[in-house]
């Protein structure tokens, strides 16, 4: 029937739980450009920062659904076709973007996390560099190896396999690997230099700093695509009943 109650009933709560949904996405997405991780220059340097474009888009997709959604509850109480056609058009356009989304985080996620040798070949070529983007990265290393206790990507023995820009500024008798994968105690001086030098596990962090990085990375990315993808699922056949309801009016 025209104005089926429940055909309206469905729609509404359908639409609600967009809208909910969609201030979830915005809020998960303003969380990670705020990147609390800070990994954005290592994705920077690797060109794969899309990670952080396909966020934008979902700010923008977050907050659209929350509007769309909104105006689609007063098209079907109202029981306008001309609002639910515009609402449909509307839902439409939002539902490309958010799939734009959530394909370039995953896919540009996917290329880092699943290649730790990219990372390695990263932090060889830009720790202790002088210029502006070594910089930046010895900056995110120290803090990387300093908060999670950790040493290069794998393990300090990264710095002493590969050729580096640290290497050739340190020889590997003055110190193998960065003097801030020692230990150290409260007052941040190492607990015992030779012994870190000289590779005792006791003084020196023995594991690698990728597993943190994947982590920070698949954080991001859980919120900007699999959240958005399982929005989408949802947004699918509130869109198909409303196309059904569309012409029954």
């Amino acid at each position: 029937e025209k104005g089926s109650p429940t055909v309206v009933g469905l729609l509404v709560l359908g639409n609600i739980i967009i809208l909910m949904s969609g201030l979830a996405l915005f809020a998960e997405t303003v969380w990670v450009t705020a990147d609390q991780y800070r990994v954005y220059p290592l994705l920077g340097v690797s060109g794969k920062d899309d990670v952080f474009a396909g966020a934008w888009i979902a700010i923008f997709t977050g907050f659209s659904f929350f509007v769309v959604a909104s105006f689609g509850i007063g098209a079907v109480l109202c029981h306008s076709r001309g609002m639910l056609l515009t609402y449909l058009l509307l839902m439409l356009i939002v539902y490309v973007f958010e799939c734009a989304s959530s394909i370039t985080s995953y896919t540009h996620r996917d290329y880092v996390v699943s290649n730790p040798a990219l990372i390695t070949k990263q932090m060889l070529t830009y720790y202790n560099a002088p210029t502006s983007q070594g910089q930046e990265l010895t900056r995110f290393w120290d803090r990387v190896m300093i908060e999670q206790q950790c040493c290069g990507t794998s393990g300090p023995l990264d710095w002493v396999n590969f050729t580096s820009a640290f290497r050739e500024a340190t020889p590997e008798v003055v110190f193998p690997w960065p003097p801030l994968c020692c230990r150290r105690d409260a007052n941040f001086n190492p607990l015992n230099e030779d012994g870190c030098r000289l590779g005792h596990q006791d003084y020196l962090f023995t594991k690698g700093c990728f597993e943190h990085i994947g982590h920070a990375i698949d954080s991001y990315t859980w919120g900007i695509s699999w959240f958005g993808f399982a929005i989408l699922m949802w947004t699918l056949p509130v869109m198909l009943l409303a196309m059904y309801y569309y012409t029954i009016l």
